[in-house]
């Protein structure tokens, strides 16, 4: 993500939608049913309860969603809700923490803000599901499925889609205050041998999955997280756009996530897996440059952390850690700003990534193929 790729802005994604006439469908939804899983990008208010800071029920998020601040990390809606509204749900999936038994047979989102591959990560800032509890929260919905309906057979033909892994670095390799290092796992991998560690975990976690009964799973890789706001100023890239180093570890888990996508396929044949390709689909287009929004410089009285220097900003004032302070007033850029916080995409951005993994654009975009061509599948 950031400047360096200059996200789609609104322009651009009035042209999406043209180009994809099916972005909102009506009628029947194309599968039965549609279960998310992830971090904080997918997250729609599972954490709301808990006892931590991995939260956005607070304005100014959800500044543009019909329902306000519901827990989304963005001003309006995720990439998640945007696929849930393409394959035709009505209204968004429910959160685990709140759906109903009428409700979870068409689907549940399990994804929590924090949420990493490994356990360990994000626990920081307090409580989180981690991708492991996730599974073991859709376990509980299966046996309640199966309790409910008295056959599950038909979750075969729902789509899964998992966005997970950001976290296992912002908050885990990359993450520490000052000279203080929270978390070990960069002194003691590489980070290949990181990348490694994380994708063995995960193929475990997605077998898992596979086992409660999920057979077509769409899997995002990262986007470029060294060109958050977050970690370009954690590296002090005074003047630069990305940080090389992170985004350079990135490339290689994408790359495993891939080769993992190649080997489930041909290990599962009565299942499919695709890779969503996220640095793709956020790759400047020429033509459609992101503005940084300009912010209020710091002062003694407020403390916010200065951004304006660098090029990767926040759309809205934060906190010296990365989330929008509460009650602040956001830039009115926000359908050309890339970054909400300084992790987060804007609703714009999360428009670019829902309806290309949905049906692509680029060749580049999906491998082997597209969340609509996966609902096509015949098992």
């Amino acid at each position: 993500m950031g400047s360096h790729f200059g996200l789609l802005n609104y322009f651009t994604c009035l042209i999406m939608l043209l180009y994809f006439p099916n972005f909102v469908v009506s009628g029947k939804p194309q599968v039965p049913c549609y279960f998310i899983f992830g971090d904080s990008l997918f997250d729609t208010g599972n954490n709301n309860q808990l006892d931590t800071k991995w939260k956005a029920n607070y304005p100014p998020y959800g500044i543009d969603f019909p329902k306000g601040h519901t827990g989304r990390f963005t001003n309006g809606r995720t990439a998640a809700d945007i696929i849930g509204q393409n394959l035709g749900f009505d209204g968004f999936i429910p959160t685990y923490v709140t759906a109903t038994d009428d409700q979870i047979s068409k689907g549940v989102n399990y994804a929590s803000g924090g949420a990493g591959i490994l356990d360990r990560t994000g626990f920081h800032n307090g409580d989180r599901f981690s991708f492991h509890q996730q599974i073991v929260h859709h376990n509980s919905t299966v046996s309640r499925i199966s309790r409910i309906q008295k056959n599950t057979t038909f979750l075969k033909e729902c789509i899964y889609v998992v966005n997970i892994g950001m976290s296992d670095y912002i908050y885990n390799y990359y993450y520490w205050t000052g000279f203080d290092r929270i978390y070990n796992s960069s002194l003691l991998y590489s980070k290949i041998n990181y990348a490694t560690i994380l994708i063995i975990q995960y193929y475990r976690q997605l077998k898992a999955l596979y086992n409660l009964g999920g057979r077509k799973f769409a899997l995002f890789g990262l986007a470029q997280l060294g060109c958050t706001p977050f970690i370009v100023k954690s590296w002090s890239a005074v003047g630069k756009p990305c940080s090389v180093l992170v985004n350079d570890a990135e490339y290689v888990f994408n790359n495993r996530l891939k080769t993992l996508v190649d080997g489930l396929n041909k290990l599962k044949p009565d299942a499919r897996f695709t890779f969503i390709n996220t640095t793709s689909i956020l790759q400047k287009k020429e033509g459609a440059p992101v503005t940084p929004p300009s912010l209020p410089i710091p002062t003694k009285k407020k403390k916010l952390p200065d951004y304006n220097k660098y090029k990767a900003r926040p759309c809205c004032p934060v906190t010296d850690d990365w989330q929008c302070i509460l009650n602040s007033t956001p830039c009115a850029t926000r359908t050309s700003s890339t970054y909400f916080d300084t992790v987060h995409p804007t609703e714009p951005n999360n428009i670019a990534i829902a309806t290309r993994s949905y049906k692509a654009l680029l060749p580049t975009d999906v491998y082997p193929y597209d969340i609509h061509r996966l609902t096509q599948v015949k098992l």
